[in-house]
């Protein structure tokens, strides 16, 4: 069962409106607000795009395929998701966002190659009696999917791209580098790999019970 973010505490936790408030309750408390700007992952963006409400929204627009209702599901509108990516082109947020959409069209792809390969069963009946089945093969949806075949096989763009540290089909990973790292790529794939490995072993020690540590 796909769990669904709930918008009304992205609204508590990173709204326009919330970080204002918060900024003013601290001072009057004798609190430091937070100094790290947007592009280090402020959680008090002026967009409202906090990293967790980025990789939330990534993690929606994989299971729904639909941008409106995973901008929805986090609080925000479809045309401040699109003016987010078109900002962040090239980065984590921006491959995510591919990732997402690419889970989706794999599953379709799927679909169709099976249709492609097995056919389609049509029952025949006669005076409204199943009398027998056969099966019905589309040959131009298998001539689409041949001529598609090389779209398939995505080449890394370079060895040093720190992109390549992770594939189009990790959305998950891509989510939590969204959330957890900084809004841009590191200086490499190996300083990328490096920061994944580091997130992994964090993730592994927070699930490990205190006695096996």
């Amino acid at each position: 069962m796909t769990r669904h973010p709930d918008s009304d505490k992205f609204a508590r936790d990173g709204d326009d409106a919330a970080a204002p408030g918060r900024a003013t309750h601290d001072a009057a408390h004798g609190h430091t607000a937070p100094t790290s700007s947007p592009a280090q992952g402020d959680p008090w963006r002026h967009d409202g795009w906090t990293r967790a409400r980025q990789a939330a929204f990534l993690r929606e627009l994989a299971a729904t395929h639909n941008v409106s209702a995973a901008a929805r599901a986090v609080g925000m509108s479809r045309q401040s998701a699109y003016k987010l990516r078109a900002r962040l082109r090239g980065t984590p947020f921006d491959k995510g966002w591919e990732a997402a959409f690419v889970s989706r069209f794999d599953a379709l792809a799927d679909a169709a190659l099976d249709r492609a390969l097995n056919g389609v069963e049509v029952p025949h009946y006669y005076n409204g009696e199943l009398v027998g089945t056969s099966r019905r093969y589309d040959e131009r949806l298998t001539l689409a999917l041949l001529a598609m075949r090389a779209t398939f096989n995505r080449q890394p763009r370079g060895h040093y791209d720190p992109a390549d540290a992770f594939g189009i089909d990790e959305l998950a990973a891509l989510a939590d580098r969204v959330e957890h790292g900084p809004e841009q790529w590191h200086k490499d794939c190996n300083s990328e790999l490096d920061a994944r490995d580091d997130l992994d072993r964090e993730a592994e020690s927070v699930e490990k019970p205190a006695s096996d540590r």
